[in-house]
């Protein structure tokens, strides 16, 4: 399967190609954040399989003493649109922003994790797991 996507304003294009490890929900605080949602809907997969056109703008967050990247946020450099979430420390697995994709019908979540973050009004039925932290 392959599918395609783009940023707000289409400056920013890409393709993931084969399918996706995991389609995942995130409830942590900082997808909310990033979102401006209640959660984030991800598709987990190598790095290899994403090709990106455009430039993108990285936002690093870095662990409670500040001197280890976790997660970069890469989002188009003109209209904001969040894109991809690369995971530092899991070796070439990124988290592609399933509300850029152009067609997110065939997106169906089933893991949610950060569920200590998660807001009390939202029930998201059918996830096979729910994992507390990552």
């Amino acid at each position: 399967m392959s599918m395609t996507g783009r940023c707000l304003c289409s400056k920013v294009t890409f393709e993931l190609s084969g399918d996706p490890i995991a389609t995942v929900v995130c409830h942590c605080n900082h997808c909310q954040r990033q979102s401006g949602s209640a959660f984030s809907v991800n598709l987990i997969a190598h790095e290899s399989q994403l090709n990106l056109t455009g430039e993108l703008t990285t936002y690093e967050e870095r662990g409670d003493a500040g001197d280890q990247v976790y997660v970069r946020r890469r989002f188009c450099n003109v209209c904001g649109s969040p894109i991809v979430s690369e995971l530092a420390l899991s070796n070439g697995i990124v988290a592609v922003k399933a509300g850029a994709l152009d067609d997110s019908s065939v997106v169906s979540p089933s893991v949610e994790v950060w569920c200590v973050d998660k807001q009390g009004w939202v029930d998201l039925p059918g996830m096979a797991v729910s994992m507390e932290r990552e």
